[in-house]
């Protein structure tokens, strides 16, 4: 089996890849929802950041604007998540030993250190002005948020370097969805 990572920065449009890539026929596992279920079922996590919890729950709101201001925190929550995506990851892979090519969306392949796991590394590339907007009218952040949210992770330009294949997505959904295509055909 080829183990491909699809990554992108925030707002790169990797969810829409893995959407086009699922309805190909690939499994596609989406590292943010496991993050999230993580978040839900994690009492470590509570523990850590007393301050986010609300209704016995963390609110991802909460925690997000600690973790983007402060490190520390940051660092903590990624000493407690990212362990258990890289186990999900392998059982995935585990899971689907008979498919010829799965990918893992997972948008910090760099930052958490997670290579080692894949064989192949796609890029999602979307001008940091078009992600900006769209982070703003998405998502209803600041313009500052938005910047600081885009600011926490590797640049594009590096990732670009890093990894094996790159889309670029400064186009409408078609073009996306071509340029996919002729990303699947080389496959």
């Amino acid at each position: 089996m080829l183990r491909y990572a699809l990554t992108g920065n925030i707002a790169s449009g990797k969810s829409t890849v893995q959407k086009i890539l699922e309805k190909k026929g690939f499994k596609v596992l989406d590292t943010d929802k496991v993050a999230h279920e993580i978040l839900k079922t994690s009492d470590e996590i509570r523990i850590a950041f007393p301050d986010c919890v609300e209704n016995g729950e963390i609110s991802r709101e909460k925690l997000g604007k600690l973790v983007f201001n402060n490190d520390i925190s940051k660092n903590k929550l990624e000493s407690i998540i990212h362990p258990q995506i890289r186990n999900s990851i392998k059982e995935f892979f585990d899971k689907n030993t008979q498919e010829k090519t799965c990918f893992v969306a997972i948008p910090l392949l760099f930052e958490a250190g997670m290579t080692d796991l894949f064989d192949k590394s796609l890029l999602i590339y979307t001008d940091d002005k078009i992600r900006e907007e769209r982070l703003i009218s998405r998502n209803n952040y600041t313009l500052q948020y938005a910047h600081l949210r885009m600011n926490a992770q590797i640049s594009q330009d590096k990732k670009k370097d890093l990894c094996d294949y790159t889309i670029f997505n400064n186009g409408n959904l078609n073009e996306l969805k071509i340029a996919v295509d002729n990303f699947v055909a080389k496959l």
